[in-house]
């Protein structure tokens, strides 16, 4: 190996080891590697920001600012509320919704697909009182196989296609992934509806398997006026417990005491640890005249003439708030909100509600002022749980925002306008005719997104000029030597998939997407097989929940275990695999 290939090899070392270590943003990550790269002398300095302008960058970009209209417009709401019936058997429900998340999560994010849906579904699981669980982990599986069959149904497809542009002269369109994504994605959804669901494990100390809201840990206080104050701990405790209330601790002067917290008397300014759903919560502070554990805020929340308001919010991998304190990221000062309490698939809290580090996947009870609910939580990078009614926010604009972007989606498929222009002139477009608002507009960019890709495709060209990704080939070809070209391709998807299971799936495409075009030109075939088996491969994380966004968002609301995902998993990606490859052969020949 070449120097600079021994430098682009261990910076890429680094950021996988860091992204699974999973302690640092994969944003700083992937930039930092950037920075060293220039530093060291593997990526040209006047190339090292050429990511930031490059066409996938821009579309993942573009894409969602569109997904953010159809939402806002009602279009989405317009669907499920007229689809979904609680009373339906759950093989049936979860067809239906996965349907539903695979077709939208063709045409928009596929995050955002899952986050308009994963509260649709969390409610019909309590009205039908079985555990969301059961239906959760299936539609954050179809909402990801759907983002297969279309260009800009999910970012490993958008920068496949535009590295086969600069290789080939011309990259895919639209629907030029939906011959095997789709067939991947039909055959996947039928397993999941008919049999996955099966597979996932019932765990009683994590489901609310009786449709009942999630338990929180929280703390208040106990007030000057309190009729607690001299009390011993342990009558409260058996007191509270016949309301579901569960006293877990005491907290006095910044020391926390569990087990001797029974044998102690109640004192005015004690911060109770108590373990609740949100309605017991409220309740119990009203019976015993309890405060907020931010007493300043509670005082301005009083104030506020709009009403109070909780709302339950999962915390997304790249929120604000993740791996971050609610006192650290000025939750209170700056959004004028109380983090009431957190629920962590079934595990106990020992630390400080505003001094405990929240984690992706959390679920959090915030009181705000009832007008700023949705605010805050787009604020922290939160998905708020709480029933939204399935209203349509505003009927005029339906099917203009509908008719808007299907005529950008058409346009682009006949090659009679740039993909990239097509979404920004709808962005336009839903601006001026008020679909969306122009001065929140930027808040529905994920910049971490946008920042990982303008730092990795840099570096991905940089091992590409080196002869890196021919190196990476050359070993693949030499492990595979004689064997037929199905198995070659499914050793790649093989290889791809691993990584996608442990990296983010945009990092892995960016690496994989070369190596597949050195592989071809060593194999002396069509580099398009290849780049659709990569395509497919990178989109179908489904061991563990690091894997993609959605796994990590239902992670917290299904009360999933990381072991858990395996299990339906693993047969999926088989499925996938196996219905891929002949389909590939078929539409893509060597």
């Amino acid at each position: 190996m070449t120097p600079d290939q021994i430098i682009l090899f261990s910076l890429f070392a680094g950021v996988f080891a860091l992204l699974i270590w999973g302690r640092f943003r994969y944003d700083m990550v992937a930039f930092s590697a950037l920075l060293a790269g220039v530093v060291l002398g593997v990526v040209p300095t006047e190339e090292a920001f050429s990511g930031f302008g490059h066409p996938a960058t821009l579309v993942v970009a573009l894409v969602l600012v569109v997904s953010a209209g159809l939402v806002r417009s009602g279009a989405v709401y317009l669907i499920t509320r007229t689809l979904i019936d609680s009373s339906r058997h759950l093989g049936s429900h979860i067809a239906l919704m996965g349907g539903i998340g695979a077709v939208l999560s063709a045409f928009m994010n596929n995050v955002a697909a899952l986050a308009l849906l994963m509260p649709v579904d969390i409610q019909t699981a309590r009205k039908a009182g079985r555990a969301a669980r059961l239906s959760l982990m299936p539609l954050s599986f179809a909402t990801i196989l759907g983002g297969m069959a279309t260009l800009i149904g999910t970012p490993p497809n958008i920068i496949i296609a535009s590295i086969r542009g600069q290789a080939l002269g011309e990259p895919f369109r639209m629907f030029d992934f939906a011959p095997v994504g789709g067939l991947a994605a039909v055959a996947g959804l039928a397993f999941v509806a008919l049999v996955g669901w099966r597979f996932i494990p019932r765990d009683e100390s994590a489901e609310q398997a009786d449709g009942e809201q999630n338990v929180y840990i929280a703390e208040l206080v106990v007030g000057e006026d309190s009729g607690l104050i001299g009390q011993i701990a342990g009558a409260f405790a058996d007191e509270a417990s016949e309301d579901n209330v569960a006293l877990l601790g005491l907290s006095r002067d910044g020391t926390r005491h569990f087990g001797s917290a029974r044998r102690m008397e109640i004192r005015e300014g004690d911060a109770l640890v108590l373990e609740a759903d949100p309605e017991a919560l409220d309740a119990l502070r009203s019976a015993h005249g309890l405060r907020f554990a931010d007493p300043t805020r509670e005082a301005y929340l009083e104030a506020a003439t709009v009403g109070l308001s909780v709302t339950e919010m999962v915390v997304r991998a790249d929120g604000r708030i993740a791996n971050r304190t609610a006192h650290r990221v000025g939750l209170a000062w700056r959004r004028r909100a109380i983090l009431l309490g957190i629920s962590r698939q079934g595990r106990r809290i020992r630390t400080e509600i505003l001094k405990t580090v929240i984690r992706p996947g959390d679920i959090l009870l915030v009181l705000t002022p009832s007008d700023s609910a949705d605010e805050v939580a787009t604020w922290l990078g939160c998905l708020p749980l709480a029933d939204r009614g399935l209203a349509v926010t505003n009927d005029s604009k339906v099917w203009l925002a509908i008719g808007l972007f299907a005529g950008a989606v058409a346009a682009a498929s006949f090659g009679l306008i740039y993909l990239p222009i097509a979404l920004g002139l709808v962005v336009v477009a839903y601006v001026l005719t008020g679909v969306l608002p122009l001065e929140g507009i930027y808040d529905h960019i994920e910049w971490p997104v946008v920042v990982l890709l303008g730092s990795m495709i840099p570096l991905g060209a940089a091992l590409e000029t080196s002869g890196g990704t021919e190196l990476i080939a050359g070993w693949l070809i030499s492990f595979s030597e004689g064997w037929p070209a199905w198995m070659i391709l499914t050793v790649l998807m093989v290889v791809t998939m691993t990584l996608s299971d442990v990296l983010n799936n945009t990092a892995t495409a960016i690496v994989a997407a070369p190596v597949a075009i050195q592989m071809a030109n060593r194999l002396d075939v069509s580099p398009d097989p290849f780049l659709m088996a990569v395509a497919v491969a990178a989109s179908a994380a489904f061991l563990t929940p690091i894997g993609h966004k959605n796994n990590t968002l239902i992670l917290g609301p299904g009360g999933y275990r990381f072991g858990d995902y395996w299990r339906m998993g693993l047969p999926l990606e088989i499925i996938v695999i196996a219905v891929s490859i002949p389909a590939i052969l078929v539409f893509w020949p060597l």
